[in-house]
């Protein structure tokens, strides 16, 4: 199922790219269906940032999903490439439940428009049913479209708010002489 989100912010992109990047858990505030973000691994080569973050989310999970998921189950690896030459972030995700099961990688794209920058998040999520211990197989099918888009319902409006949340919190430290 695919992801994608796209916004603009209205501050250079050099700018976005770097806070995007390296204040990331700063923007939790701005998240509403996440809890917290760490930075567990950071490696910088050049104008490459290697980046392993791990997201913590929440929120109401549908009666269906319930079959597979509970709240505690809602974190996940993000391990990201950062390259600043191109202004590109490549990621893919790992969850911490049904890792097997679960596939989601995608690119993020910062474009330099007339006053600001806009963010391209395009991903791709997929869920392997037949990987998930317990679930009858008539199930399956079932389980793997609902799985899928409560995920991507969760998913996609978070990647939308981080841009959001990225012109509040750069507004803010702009204000404040910080950005």
């Amino acid at each position: 199922m695919e992801l994608r989100a796209d916004s603009t912010v209205p501050f250079p992109r050099e700018l976005v790219f770097r806070t995007y990047r390296d204040e990331l858990p700063e923007l939790v505030e701005f998240m509403t269906n996440i809890r917290r973000i760490e930075v567990k691994n950071r490696d910088e080569d050049g104008d490459v940032t290697r980046l392993l973050n791990v997201w913590h989310g929440g929120g109401d999970i549908p009666s269906a999903a319930r079959i597979v998921l509970s709240e505690n189950m809602l974190s996940w690896d993000d391990v990201a490439e950062w390259r600043a030459s191109n202004w590109v972030c490549e990621w893919r995700i790992s969850t911490h439940s049904f890792t097997d099961a679960i596939h989601c990688r995608g690119t993020n794209r910062f474009i330099e428009l007339d006053g600001g920058t806009r963010v391209e998040i395009r991903g791709d999520l997929t869920i392997d049913a037949t990987k998930i211990k317990g679930v009858p197989r008539l199930m399956q099918g079932t389980v793997k479209k609902t799985v899928e888009e409560f995920l991507v319902r969760k998913i996609a409006p978070n990647l939308a708010v981080v841009g959001d949340g990225l012109s509040k919190y750069l507004g803010r430290h702009s204000a404040e002489g910080t950005a």
